[in-house]
């Protein structure tokens, strides 16, 4: 048996390398410690089907043969590895950027100086020739840049950028990645988020809340995107928009974002002479007063009154479903037959609870195979109505672990969400547009 681990606090970058990892040794099983950082828990979450990770409590070290380290060098940023550290005949490889000393001590090593660690595995992918998903880039990418600042930091190499230029080749997607990775920003960039916050409101503008906000700056400030998109978060409103005025150049500077489709951020930027996608861009204006420009703003938005795209526009149906009273086993094969990672169980038309794959985990006896389904169903629920929208559903999905959920009309089940279902709305019918800014 092979195994591929990385240290705990699992990054961007070490969730990558273990990803390539797997690319590189097909029989790997990938093990991630218990403890990964929140913006990395986020994304498995929501990607937990194309993605399939073990954590260490699940995996018996007992077998092991061979074991794959990325990202570090010292055994004791591993998780519950203390195991195979005692083992004798243990074949150990390791792929690291560190070149400070540890103590984990390799049959075969790949171990260089590089901004980032996936770096240096994407050097081997390319020379084996390597197949590599639009997804996999993504991630490989926000790799790259996180532990590069955006090819930023002094740390950063030539590799580590044609590596990632190799990734947008392979349709790695930017707007996935600014959402994965918030950039840093400074006491400037806080100061005027401090001035944004004390003078917020809210409109409602066509049942949606809307912000904007406006604020006098001077010379170049950077980051203000990143400024605008916190303020959007801290404040929970659909769409913000800042409009920073620059009286020594007499214009103002706006920026927008949204986290939802029924506005459209780059149609009403495109309306101000500038541009950008559903979710972000930016636009510059000469000679004009900030309250001229929110006016403008607003009729943007009423204008834009384009069809957003609803749950019932991305879910599955009909629903396939059990019976509360299907045993395990025949619960198990129907699954496999359908290709179903779980399913909704319904009785008497209604939804009385969730089978899915980890409930399986519970058997620990074959004799367990002939109970009941309602014996190891998850009854907790969560459902969403048709006319929300796929980011709800992400939403829903990342903040109670769970891969599906049932769309409910009228206490009867229409459709069924699943993570499939909304990556393939984010990914390929998602926002990819370059912003302006």
């Amino acid at each position: 048996m092979q195994f591929v681990t990385t240290h705990k606090n699992t990054d961007f970058d070490a969730l990558a390398s273990v990803v390539a990892a797997t690319i590189l040794y097909p029989d790997a099983t990938p093990v991630l410690p218990k403890i990964v950082n929140p913006n990395v828990k986020a994304f498995l979450s929501i990607h937990k089907d194309l993605f399939r990770m073990y954590s260490s409590g699940e995996i018996d070290m007992g077998g092991v043969k061979s074991l794959i380290v990325v990202d570090t060098n010292r055994w004791d940023r591993l998780d519950r590895m203390e195991g195979i550290k005692q083992k004798q005949n243990v074949e150990i490889i390791l792929w690291d950027h560190h070149l400070n000393s540890g103590d984990i001590h390799p049959t075969w090593k790949c171990q260089e100086e590089m901004g980032a660690n996936v770096t240096l595995m994407i050097r081997q992918l390319k020379k084996e020739n390597k197949v590599v998903t639009p997804i996999q880039a993504t991630l490989f990418l926000a790799g790259i840049y996180e532990d590069t600042g955006n090819l930023m930091f002094p740390s950063s190499k030539a590799e580590d950028a044609y590596a990632a230029a190799f990734l947008l080749e392979q349709k790695a997607d930017l707007h996935v990645i600014s959402s994965l990775l918030r950039p840093a920003y400074g006491e400037k960039q806080k100061n005027i988020l401090f001035n944004m916050l004390k003078s917020a409101n809210k409109v409602k503008i066509d049942g949606h809340h809307v912000s904007m906000c406006k604020l006098e700056i001077e010379g170049h400030v950077d980051s203000l995107a990143v400024v605008v998109g916190m303020y959007r978060e801290i404040l929970d409103v659909d769409a913000a928009f800042g409009i920073f005025t620059d009286k020594t150049r007499d214009r103002c500077i706006i920026i927008g974002r949204s986290s939802v489709d029924g506005v459209n951020i780059g149609n009403v930027m495109q309306g101000l002479g500038g541009g950008g996608h559903p979710g972000a861009g930016s636009a510059m204006l000469k000679s004009v007063h900030p309250d001229t420009a929110e006016e403008m703003i607003k009729e943007l938005i009423k204008g834009n009154r384009q069809a957003a795209v609803l749950i019932k526009d991305v879910m599955s149906f009909p629903v396939f479903s059990m019976p509360s009273d299907t045993n395990m086993k025949e619960a198990a094969l129907l699954l496999r037959e359908k290709g179903c990672t779980g399913v909704p169980i319904v009785d008497s038309g209604n939804l009385v609870g969730i089978i899915s794959r980890r409930d399986f985990r519970k058997i620990k006896k074959e004799s367990q195979l002939k109970a009941p389904i309602k014996a190891f169903m998850s009854t907790r629920v969560k459902k969403i109505a048709p006319k929300e929208s796929p980011m709800d559903a992400v939403k829903l999905m990342v903040k109670h672990d769970i891969g599906r959920l049932p769309v409910v009309e009228d206490d009867k089940i229409v459709g069924i969400i699943t993570r499939s279902d909304a990556m393939n709305y984010f990914y390929k019918t998602g926002p990819s547009s370059k912003e302006l800014e």
